[in-house]
């Protein structure tokens, strides 16, 4: 996966059906060239299929099943039942109006994930923002922009962490280097409760919350921020997100994966502790 998702932006289940069948390609050793002349199209229509760029028809991933050897029916139904809904759009897509391309792709990925660890050096993630400190985050990278654009992207932020709220909704680790906590944004109001807000989540099980200590100095990630995406269905890849100023890129190669998630392992092992986070973010508060 590369930057830059075009047109309309694929489904989570694009992306990952995509990554499926490269993999299947690649372990038979078939080139996309191949690939491309069995369903009568080119080498280039494979590289989209793969990176989750274009619809996918059932008939052309049956001849690609076939060709990389899926021969198991229980196999061969679990892509095909992908390929019936990949096509179907998300509750984003009410939202394309102000979602860029390349990042329509994580919010569906956001939605499909049993597990997401993150690490943010500037901003408190957007899952565990308050409105207001929503607004003004979108509103200070929103030059030029209207009042209703904006109120139109912090509604698609909130409506984002609605996935807490699912019955199966995904574990969220996140690491929050102690910068973004420091920075006022929208003003000492606004960030005393976010920082309250973000004590209150510490609460859910299924949200743990990390800080990343001045106090530690120079660490492993230091590169910036990224997301590490898990998925329900164990054959799916790990995918890792990386935020760029105007693309995005999208990483899910073994090696790509393991790398980052050896950073998320070092950057786990040294912030804070739960108890240590609740007695930081109070500290921080009171010092606004």
């Amino acid at each position: 996966m590369t930057q830059n998702q075009p047109g309309s932006g694929p489904t989570a289940l694009r992306i990952l059906l995509g990554s499926q069948l490269r993999k299947l390609r690649e372990a038979k050793n078939v080139t996309r060239e191949e690939a491309g002349h069995l369903i009568r199209g080119s080498e280039s229509k494979i590289s989209r299929m793969e990176l989750g760029r274009v619809g996918f028809k059932e008939r052309d991933v049956e001849d690609l099943l076939t060709l990389y050897g899926v021969m198991d029916q229980q196999a061969r139904a679990a892509v095909l039942d992908l390929v019936a809904t990949a096509n179907e759009p998300g509750w984003w897509h009410r939202f394309n109006d102000v979602l860029p391309t390349w990042f329509q792709a994580y919010v569906g990925l956001e939605e499909a994930a049993a597990r997401i660890r993150t690490y943010e050096v500037q901003f408190v993630p957007g899952l565990l923002q308050t409105k207001e400190y929503a607004r003004a985050v979108v509103t200070a990278g929103a030059a030029g922009i209207g009042a209703e654009e904006i109120a139109r992207r912090v509604d698609l932020r909130l409506e984002r962490q609605r996935i807490f709220d699912r019955p199966d909704g995904p574990v969220f680790w996140a690491v929050i280097d102690e910068a973004a906590l420091r920075r006022p944004i929208g003003g000492v109001e606004v960030m005393r409760a976010q920082l309250e807000h973000l004590s209150d989540l510490m609460r859910q099980p299924n949200i743990t919350i990390q800080i990343m200590p001045f106090s530690y100095g120079g660490h492993s990630a230091e590169g910036g921020a990224f997301s590490i995406l898990r998925f329900p269905d164990t054959d799916l890849p790990d995918v890792v997100y990386v935020e760029q100023l105007a693309s995005a890129l999208y990483l899910d190669k073994r090696e790509d994966v393991d790398r980052y998630s050896e950073v998320m392992e070092r950057l786990c092992a040294v912030s804070t502790t739960p108890d240590e986070t609740i007695e930081l973010l109070r500290t921080i508060a009171e010092e606004f």
